[in-house]
């Protein structure tokens, strides 16, 4: 494994040994110095064209708990705004001498384009890149949903065969629920999509159950429940009436939590929108994995870096 681009790249024993090592690294993030000496030397260059806050502060502190050098590299107040490509731009960068890029892009296949293009040759990590993926973040939910399932202690070398997974929300503009789609089909588990019509992709574009009636789909027995936010930055037309019948139709509401069983986990990868998607019971509850999500997302993307750029885990 050369890049990181796709979580449809990913076979089931890549994907484990990711979050094998994974797992390894939270143990470093909990002890009282949170560092390793593993990439001293080595630079990452956070190459980032879209707003983050999670995303970016969690590579970030990946790579510099494995001691690389990290450069933070903004789009705003730099030279794109005077209309400087991809291209140039990562030219420029590599010429300082860098070992990985880590991209967030507006732009479906960006990280393709640099990874594939001759304008480098080191790693590529894909950190999302428009409606299109997004494979660390559905690394760090297939973790958050090991540990819950099937205890912190006993993860090593599981899948997530049989676990019932309903994936909620905008799913026609979610580059979350392509990758957690991919990954999570690889590793076994049983993936159905909610969504009203006008936010559902193409049956065809996805090979999972599909359905528009979310109380039908939490009155079966599922595992994990996935809310997902509503993209009004993506959005150029009217998807839904109005927020009030969002929330009524697809939100995880009180009501709706209520029914739910206390064994079902709740996720959401953020930034939630209370009161739309989630209720604050539900995010808030014992239930919710979402602040684990967030912790998780450090060790993840602590064992990318790791992997591609040392080498090692990568048969």
């Amino acid at each position: 494994m050369k890049h990181l681009l796709s979580t449809e790249d990913l076979s089931s024993d890549q994907a484990i040994a990711l979050l094998d090592l994974a797992d390894e690294m939270a143990l470093v993030n909990e002890r009282e110095v949170k560092k390793l000496p593993t990439l001293r030397g080595k630079t990452v260059v956070n190459l980032f064209f879209e707003d983050s806050t999670r995303t970016r502060v969690s590579f970030e502190l990946a790579a510099k708990r494995l001691s690389a050098d990290l450069i933070n590299f903004s789009a705003k107040g730099s030279s794109v705004s005077k209309g400087e490509s991809l291209k140039d731009t990562a030219l420029t960068l590599a010429a300082g001498g860098v070992d990985a890029f880590v991209i967030r892009h507006s732009a479906s296949g960006a990280p393709f384009n640099l990874a594939h293009n001759g304008w480098t040759n080191v790693p590529v990590v894909n950190a999302g890149d428009g409606t299109h993926e997004h494979p660390t973040q559905a690394l760090l939910d297939a973790m958050t949903m090991r540990q819950r399932l099937h205890g912190m202690a006993n993860t090593r070398g599981k899948n997530l065969d049989g676990v019932r997974v309903a994936i909620v929300g905008d799913i026609l503009h979610s580059r979350v629920a392509r990758s957690n789609l991919h990954l999570l089909k690889t590793l076994g588990a049983d993936v159905t999509l909610v969504a009203p019509p006008t936010l559902m992709p193409r049956t065809e574009e996805f090979a999972a159950s599909h359905s528009f009636d979310f109380d039908e789909v939490l009155a079966q027995p599922l595992d994990v429940v996935m809310m997902l936010r509503v993209q009004s930055e993506r959005m150029n037309a009217a998807f839904f009436s109005n927020e009030r019948e969002y929330s009524r139709n697809w939100g995880l509401t009180s009501e709706r939590f209520e029914k739910l069983s206390s064994e079902t986990v709740i996720m959401h990868p953020g930034p939630m929108n209370r009161g739309l998607e989630i209720c604050s019971e539900a995010a808030d509850s014992p239930q919710s994995a979402i602040v684990q999500q967030v912790a998780n997302g450090i060790s993840v993307r602590m064992a990318v870096l790791y992997s591609l750029i040392s080498g090692e885990h990568n048969d």
